[in-house]
C-alpha cells in the first residue's frame, strides 16, 4: 500500500448551508471547460499560463447591454475602450457589432486606424495628445474631447492653419455624490472651468463643437451618480443653446461600469454588490428625457464601457506548481500565474477555481505566483481543496486590463487564444521567447565580449 503524504494538522472552521458568523458556504464545483473545450486540452496545447476569451460571451453580453440602453433611449452609441484591452481581435469583435473606438493617447488612435475604424469614428480622450497627434486626428475629422485648457490653446493654434475644422468636444469633471471626486481630468463643473472653456471655443469660432464629455469614474457602484452627470451636462447643452444657438450632437458619459468582479475590502462579492446594469442605463436615460432639452433636438448618447463588457469573457489557466506550509500553518499553493500577467490581482479576491475532481475537504490557504518577488500574491486567502502538482485551476474574469497592463517581469507573456462562436480556438497573440525580447536590444561594441575564465 501506497504510503500517504503527511499533512499538517490544522484547524478550521466549517461552514456548510447559509452564512453564519463565520462567513458563508465555500462549495466549489470544478471548471473543466470553457465554452466546451476542455481546460486540460487548451494547456495542453497552448501552453500554462494561458489567456482564454470567449468571442460568444463578449457579444451576448454587448448585446445585452446596448438593447438595455436602446429601448430606454432613442439614439445610442458605444465605443470600445482600447485601453480596456486592444488586442486587435477584441476590438474588431466590438467594431463588428456596431462600435466606435475610444482610444487615449496615439498608440491607441493609430491601433484604430490600423484596424479600420474611420477617422470619424475615433474619440480621441486623455491628457496627453502631441502636435502630431492632434493634427493627425484634425486631419481624420476625429472627435478630439479636450482634456485642459493647454490643449485647447494648441488646438486653436493648429486650426488657424488647418484646412479642417476641428471638431472638439469638452471632458467635464463633476460633483456626482461619490468621492474621492475624479477632477484630475477635464475641466470642473461646479468652479465654471468648464463653461470657461466652453466660451472661448465659441468665441475663437476656428473649433466645431459637437459634444460635452464626462468619465466620472471607475467601478462605479452608485447609477445615481451617472443620473447626475447627464444631468448636469444636459444643463451645460441647454445654456450652450441658449447663449450661441448652438445645439450640442452628443452627450459622452464615458465608461466605469463594474463587472462581477470581487473588489478587494469589499463586505460582499461582486454578484451580490454591483447593481444590475440595466439600473444605469435606467438612470442615465430618466435624466437624458426628463431634462429641459428639446425632445425634437435630443443629442446622441455615447458610452465607452470597457470593463462590463469583457471582464466576464477572460479566464486565465493555470498550473500548480509546489505547496508549502507557512510558518503560521496556512497551506500555500504556488502557481505559475503572477502579477506580472495579472495585474488586476492588486484591485481584486479574482474567482480561482480546480479544473479537475477533488475531494470535499476544504483549506484556507494563500494562492502564490511564481515570481520571485515577495508582492507576487494572487489570493491572501481562500478556501479551496488541497492541490497538488500538475493541476490546473481557472482565474475567472480577467478580460479586462490585464493584457495591456501586464508587464514582462521575470517571465514571458503567454499565448492568448479566442473560442469563437462556432467553437474553433485561435491564437490571437503568440507567448513571447527570449529571441524576441534581445531584438529590441542594443549592446554597444565593447560590452559585447567578456571572460570569467
Amino acid at each position: 500500500m501506497e504510503k500517504l503524504k503527511y499533512e499538517r494538522p490544522v484547524i478550521q472552521k466549517l461552514n456548510t448551508g447559509l452564512m453564519n458568523k463565520f462567513g458563508m458556504s465555500t462549495e466549489n464545483h470544478p471548471m473543466r471547460d470553457i465554452d466546451g473545450i476542455p481546460v486540460k486540452e487548451l494547456i495542453e496545447k497552448y501552453g500554462s499560463p494561458l489567456f482564454v476569451l470567449s468571442e460568444d460571451k463578449i457579444r451576448n453580453k454587448y448585446r445585452d447591454l446596448h438593447t438595455s440602453f436602446t429601448v430606454r433611449y432613442p439614439k445610442v452609441q458605444f465605443a470600445w475602450s482600447y485601453k480596456t484591452n486592444y488586442l486587435n481581435a477584441v476590438c474588431n469583435i466590438f467594431h463588428q457589432e456596431g462600435s466606435w473606438a475610444e482610444v487615449v493617447s496615439g498608440y491607441e488612435y493609430n491601433k484604430a486606424l490600423l484596424n479600420g475604424v474611420p477617422g470619424e469614428k475615433i474619440i480621441f480622450n486623455g491628457p496627453d495628445k502631441s502636435i502630431d497627434d492632434l493634427k493627425l486626428a484634425v486631419k481624420n475629422g476625429s472627435l478630439i474631447h479636450i482634456d485642459h485648457l493647454d490643449e485647447l490653446y494648441t488646438l486653436i493654434e493648429l486650426a488657424r492653419n488647418s484646412e479642417r475644422t476641428p471638431k472638439v468636444a469638452i471632458r467635464v469633471n463633476m460633483d456626482t455624490g461619490v468621492y474621492p471626486m475624479w477632477d484630475r481630468f477635464g475641466l470642473n463643473y461646479e468652479n465654471g472651468q468648464a463653461w470657461d472653456a466652453i466660451n472661448k471655443i465659441m468665441a475663437v469660432g476656428t473649433l466645431n463643437l459637437v459634444g460635452l464629455h464626462t468619465h466620472i469614474g471607475t467601478f462605479m457602484l452608485s447609477p445615481n451618480a451617472y443620473k447626475v452627470a447627464a444631468t448636469k451636462l444636459s444643463e451645460l447643452a441647454i445654456r450652450i443653446k441658449q447663449k450661441f444657438n448652438k445645439k450640442i450632437e452628443y452627450i459622452d458619459l464615458g465608461g466605469g461600469f463594474p463587472s462581477q468582479n470581487n473588489l478587494k475590502g469589499a463586505y460582499l462579492p461582486g454578484t451580490d454588490m454591483v447593481p444590475p446594469l440595466e439600473e444605469y442605463s435606467e438612470a442615465i436615460a430618466t435624466a437624458l428625457l426628463n431634462s429641459p432639452l428639446n425632445p425634437q433636438e435630443l443629442p446622441l448618447l455615447i458610452l465607452e464601457t470597457g470593463r462590463a463588457l469583457i471582464d466576464h469573457a477572460g479566464f486565465l489557466l493555470g498550473t500548480v506548481i509546489a505547496n508549502k506550509r507557512l510558518n503560521s500553518g496556512k497551506r500555500a499553493t504556488i502557481l505559475d500565474v503572477g502579477v506580472n500577467i495579472l495585474f488586476t490581482s492588486f484591485w481584486y479576491n479574482h474567482k480561482v477555481t480546480p479544473a479537475q475532481d477533488f475531494s470535499d475537504y476544504r483549506e484556507d490557504m494563500e494562492l502564490f505566483g511564481p515570481l520571485c518577488m515577495n508582492i507576487d500574491v494572487i489570493r491572501e486567502s481562500i478556501q479551496l481543496p488541497s492541490l497538488k502538482k500538475g493541476d490546473h485551476v481557472v482565474v475567472h474574469n480577467v478580460g479586462a486590463y490585464n493584457m495591456t497592463q501586464w508587464m514582462q517581469f521575470i517571465t514571458l507573456r503567454p499565448n492568448i487564444v479566442l473560442i469563437d462562436e462556432d467553437k474553433n480556438v485561435h491564437v490571437i497573440r503568440e507567448s513571447e521567447h527570449v529571441e524576441y525580447i534581445n531584438s529590441m536590444e542594443k549592446v554597444p561594441g565593447h560590452l559585447k565580449t567578456f571572460d570569467l575564465s
